[in-house]
């Protein structure tokens, strides 16, 4: 297992064997980092071509703005390009607020294939 700080986008990232890559984010996700955090996570996942997972942890997330978000939705897109599920996990109340508000909660957290959090409404089940 492997950790390297990153202040500049308010995220610890952690590899976690050969198919998870997890990070914790810290502090604010904003206008300020938002864009560094978006190239960190590509990179962390370019380099990592056998990951099936990408486990954001956002209960450090102490203020997210409408840049940040955008930064989770690129996210979302790097990850999905790659076939790697995203999971956005331990969502704070002010973060669920916000992706309920922009209509981005079931994009971000839907069901195909990615996790829901600890405040969400359980995935529907498939079948009868």
């Amino acid at each position: 297992m492997t950790t390297t700080p990153h202040p500049e986008a308010a995220a610890e990232t952690t590899a976690v064997g050969e198919s998870r890559l997890h990070i914790a984010l810290r502090g604010d996700l904003d206008h300020e980092n938002a864009d560094a955090f978006v190239r960190d996570v590509a990179a962390r996942l370019s380099a990592r071509p056998g990951a099936t997972d990408l486990r954001l942890s956002c209960a450090g997330l102490d203020h997210i703005d409408s840049m940040g978000l955008s930064a989770l939705l690129m996210i979302r897109r790097h990850a999905r390009t790659a076939r790697v599920r995203l999971h956005l996990e331990e969502r704070p109340a002010h973060l669920e607020r916000l992706l309920r508000l922009t209509g981005t909660l079931d994009h971000l957290t839907g069901p195909d294939g990615t996790e829901r959090g600890a405040g969400s409404p359980p995935a529907p089940a498939d079948g009868p």
